[in-house]
This record gives structure tokens, sequence and C-alpha cells, in this order.
């Protein structure tokens, strides 16, 4: 089933146009900026409650792919299917600064084709599909709309497929993954603001007792 399903996102090349869509998606140093530019606006802009979801969300992503993802990967060691599968087709940016600047050049396309497979890599789970779910997570929370966010992440997912360098089961855990330590992190800083924040800030506690609702 997984390697069904993997064939047939990535093995049925589609437009030019959408594969240049799923390059770039699947970049992260693509969209970074882009995060970047929010999360400082959220900073200057937000108050409160925006202060602290940049706060939370990258107190969560670190734990999510530095923790989470990194030890899982070491664990499982499975190998990217371009490694293990002829006819894999991988698909990148071609090199520019910035980043952004590649959409408008030519696809580097390659077809795997196995000598040699490898016996570990480092595949399971998705570390882009973990850490975008889990920044959606945040937003949920945070955000009266923030449901939203899990459309792109959604995305995201689906692109590590269509450019070859997942299976199927490594961007469902993935989700799952990032969905959990997401919810795990806001949920634990919302109880230790709750508890404790009053004895070292009580006059922003005063104001904002819950950590999440404005």
């Amino acid at each position: 089933m997984d390697l069904a399903i993997f064939q047939s996102i990535n093995q049925n090349p589609a437009h030019p146009a959408f594969d240049t869509a799923m390059a770039a998606l699947t970049s992260w140093a693509v969209w970074w900026p882009a995060l970047v530019i929010a999360g400082i606006l959220l900073l200057i802009f937000g108050g409160f409650h925006g202060r602290a979801l940049v706060v939370v969300a990258g107190l969560a992503v670190g734990f999510t792919d530095g923790l989470v993802c990194k030890n899982l990967k070491e664990l499982v060691g499975r190998p990217r299917p371009f490694q293990v599968l002829d006819g894999a087709r991988t698909i990148d940016l071609a090199p520019a600064t910035p980043r952004i600047l590649a959409v408008a050049l030519p696809l580097q396309i390659k077809t795997s084709k196995i000598t040699t497979p490898p016996d570990r890599g480092r595949s399971f789970p998705s570390s882009h599909t973990a850490n975008c779910f889990c920044l959606a997570t945040v937003c949920a929370f945070f955000l009266r709309r923030g449901w939203i966010a899990f459309i792109p992440a959604a995305l995201v997912g689906f692109s590590r497929m269509y450019v070859g360098v997942h299976w199927p089961t490594d961007v469902l855990a993935g989700a799952f993954v990032g969905a959990a330590c997401g919810a795990l992190v806001v949920i634990a800083a919302r109880n230790i603001w709750k508890k404790h924040a009053a004895r070292f800030v009580p006059a922003i506690t005063a104001r904002h007792p819950d950590l999440i609702a404005a």
C-alpha cells in the first residue's frame, strides 16, 4: 500500500508548473523568510498573545524537530524512496540566491536507478511535515481561525511524496508527531503560565491570566 500510493503520487508527471509549485512548497529555503517576517510582525504588533504564540511556536518546533524527529530518524533508520526504488522521481529547485529566484529556473529532475540500496536512511518520519503540523497546531490553539494553517501543512506533506523524498507513512507519522508535540508544548506552556507566572511577572499575569485566551 505504501509503495502503491507513493508511485501514484510520484511517478505520474504532472504539468511542469505543478512540478515547480511542489518543489517550491517543499523547499524550506523558499518560505522561511515569510515565516520570519510573520514572526517579527507578531512580536511587534501582536500584543501579549501574539508574542506568546511566537515563543511557544519556537519551543514547539524546536522540540519536534531537534528532539523527537531527530531521534526517531536515527532509531528507525528507514531509507528514502529514491535510495531503494528504481524509477523514483526526485524534483528540486536549481541553485539560486535568494532561493525564491529558483522558481524561474529549470528544475533539477532525476530518476533513481538503484545499484546497492543503503541499509539505513533518514526517511521516517518526515520532519518537514512534522514541523508544519506542529506550527499549525500551535496556531489552532492561539488563533480563532488558526486551523487554516493545517491546509498548507497538508500540502507540504503531499509535496514531500511528490518530489520523491518520503513515503506516505513517513508523512502520516510526521503529521501525527507534529500535531501531538505541538499540542503537548502548548498545554505544558499554558499550565506553567497559570501556575507559576504570577510569581515572577504579577502585573502581566493580572492582565493576561491565560496564555492562550485573548
